[in-house]
C-alpha cells in the first residue's frame, strides 16, 4: 500500500489529479519566507534600507522603521501560511474560508506592491522586488482563481 502525495483534483469532478495547486502554493510559501527573511534582517539592523521603503534610508533603517520591518514580516508569515492552506498543506492553521478570501486579499495586497515598486526611486525596488513581487503575484492569482486541492483519505488511497 503506497500513499500518494495530496494531489488537487479538478472542481469539474471529472477526477483530473492536479499536484500543480500544491506546487503553486510551495513556491508562493517559499516567496514569501524570502520577503519575511529579508524583513526580518532589516528589523535586526541588516544595512539593506535601499532595498526597502522606497530606498530613502541607505544603510541601517531607524528604529520606527525596523518596528515597520517586523510588523512587515508577521504579516508575510500569515501570507505563507494562508497560501499553504490554500494549496491543501496539513501543516497551515488557516481554516479553508479564510484561505479563500486571504488569497485574494494577498492578490490585491501584490497588485499595489507590484505598482510601488515600480514607481519607487530605488532601482532595487524596481528591478528587484518589482518582477519578484509580480512572480508572487501571479502565483497567488493561480492560486485564488483555482478550487482548493482535495486531501484524499488514507483509505482512498489504499484502494488505488
Amino acid at each position: 500500500m503506497t500513499i500518494k502525495p495530496t494531489q488537487g483534483v479538478d472542481q469539474r469532478g471529472a477526477g483530473t489529479q492536479r499536484p500543480v495547486r500544491r506546487r503553486t502554493a510551495a513556491v508562493a510559501a517559499l516567496g514569501f519566507l524570502i520577503v519575511v527573511a529579508f524583513q526580518l534582517s532589516l528589523m535586526l539592523g541588516a544595512p539593506f534600507g535601499e532595498a526597502a521603503l522606497g530606498g530613502a534610508n541607505p544603510g541601517q533603517l531607524p528604529g520606527e522603521l525596523r518596528v515597520v520591518s517586523g510588523v512587515s514580516a508577521a504579516i508575510w508569515t500569515f501570507a505563507t501560511l494562508i497560501v499553504l492552506a490554500r494549496g491543501g498543506f496539513a501543516i497551515s492553521p488557516v481554516p479553508r474560508g479564510l484561505s479563500r478570501w486571504g488569497t485574494w486579499v494577498l492578490v490585491g495586497y501584490l497588485a499595489i506592491g507590484v505598482l510601488m515598486n515600480l514607481a519607487s526611486f530605488s532601482p532595487w525596488e524596481r528591478f528587484g522586488w518589482a518582477p519578484f513581487t509580480l512572480v508572487l503575484f501571479v502565483l497567488t492569482l493561480v492560486l485564488a482563481l483555482g478550487g482548493f486541492a482535495r486531501v484524499p483519505t488514507a483509505s482512498a488511497a489504499a484502494l488505488r
